[in-house]
């Protein structure tokens, strides 16, 4: 006879089976009407519930709410402070990179997040920030300013040491490469060079290569033998290719063997080559925003133009153009056809293909400008290949970029 056991107290897991599943979803959906859960949100997921819903549900309340773990909240600039703390607490750094690219967004946020310099000083310094600070500098109270150049100091340090070697590995060995002569007297022969070229001609029954191809180092002495022209859309869109732009234009100022030029432009001229040896400077002489005259400015690098067949003219631009279109097709077949080395980006940031003019595009790529858009990182390349003057659609095609046309 089986003996009866006692009723036994029923057992509530505490984390059933889904609940983190439960959870995540009621994060993503945020509660209230869109929320289906019935999820009870307390402790960190709370806040970090609050974090995102101060930021994401700003469009339907039209202002900056948000209590975040220290209790407080409205509008004030302390709330939004808390805010940049706690995303900073509860997410990795690229999901605050988002948020804080998101809150960008909202025009009212983004001034409240740039025009107090202990709120600046919280925000996490990248190249998406640097562009907007440069947007909204003339907005900035004198407090602020100071603030918004170590921030724009700290991302050009951080680029700088990014990207300075392999832009000078790449750009000088282009130039020492391109420098190099045919056919050198005996005390200008590069041997190694030589040989390398020549292994093709090496006779196994002599053991030995005959150099039918001498290449020789060329002339120390030799003057600059590149101009090169950064020439900068400074319209609201191309913010962060800008940023990138005036970096480059630094150190390839800073390199022997070529001058560089950097005009940035919109319905206006600015020559901010003086500037290039202070990348900060440089960056704070750019307007972003306003209007877009490529011919205007087209016609100006014209004017610099000294060396035809030794120039590079790097147009920065997504050729929305809002002078004169003809005059502007007209101005590059001219350069084009004197011997510039014309290249048209319509972007340099990691952030894709921009939204561009088609029909410009088609016409430049007819006429044999190439047209694409480029990341940072192999702008170092594309600067060599252009000095050692090689096909650049060609070059595009074996970095697997897509010329636009």
């Amino acid at each position: 006879m089986q003996e009866n056991k006692p009723d036994q107290p029923e057992v509530t897991d505490p984390n059933p089976p889904g609940t983190a599943t439960l959870t995540r979803w009621r994060l993503m959906l945020g509660g209230g009407e869109a929320d289906g859960t019935s999820e009870q949100l307390s402790g960190k997921d709370g806040e970090i519930d609050a974090a995102l819903d101060a930021l994401y549900e700003y469009e339907r309340r039209r202002r900056f709410s948000y209590s975040g773990a220290e209790g407080g909240g409205g509008r004030s600039t302390p709330a939004i402070a808390r805010w940049l703390g706690d995303i900073r607490k509860y997410f990795p750094g690229s999901v605050v990179e988002i948020m804080q690219k998101d809150a960008m967004k909202r025009p009212t946020l983004r001034q409240k997040m740039l025009l107090e310099p202990e709120i600046l000083e919280s925000a996490i310094p990248d190249v998406q920030l640097v562009a907007t600070l440069l947007e909204l500098k003339h907005l900035m109270p004198e407090q602020t300013r100071e603030t918004g150049r170590k921030v724009v100091q700290k991302v050009v340090d951080e680029l700088m040491e990014r990207i300075k070697t392999k832009f000078e590995q790449a750009v000088s060995g282009a130039l020492h490469r391109q420098a190099r002569k045919r056919n050198p007297r005996f005390n200008e022969i590069d041997w190694n060079t030589t040989i390398k070229k020549n292994l093709k001609h090496y006779q196994p029954q002599y053991k030995t290569i005959i150099p039918e191809v001498k290449i020789g180092y060329g002339r120390k002495n030799r003057k600059a033998i590149k101009d090169i022209i950064l020439c900068l859309d400074q319209s609201g869109s191309m913010g962060t290719s800008v940023v990138y732009s005036g970096i480059f234009g630094a150190v390839l100022a800073s390199l022997p063997g070529v001058r560089t030029r950097l005009v940035a432009f919109d319905t206006e001229i600015a020559d901010l080559s003086v500037h290039l040896s202070d990348p900060v400077d440089l960056l704070f002489g750019v307007q972003l925003g306003g209007g877009t005259d490529i011919n205007n400015a087209l016609c100006y690098c014209q004017s610099l133009i000294t060396q035809p067949s030794e120039t590079i003219l790097v147009v920065l631009s997504d050729l929305f153009e809002g002078g004169d279109s003809g005059g502007m097709r007209e101005r590059c077949m001219q350069l084009s056809e004197s011997g510039v080395q014309v290249v048209v980006l319509l972007a340099l940031s990691d952030d894709g293909s921009p939204a561009y003019d088609r029909e410009n595009a088609r016409f430049l790529a007819e006429i044999n400008i190439p047209v694409f858009a480029c990341t940072p990182d192999i702008f170092p390349d594309l600067m060599a290949a252009a000095i050692e003057q090689r096909d650049l659609k060609q070059w595009a095609g074996e970095q697997n970029i897509v010329l636009k046309s």
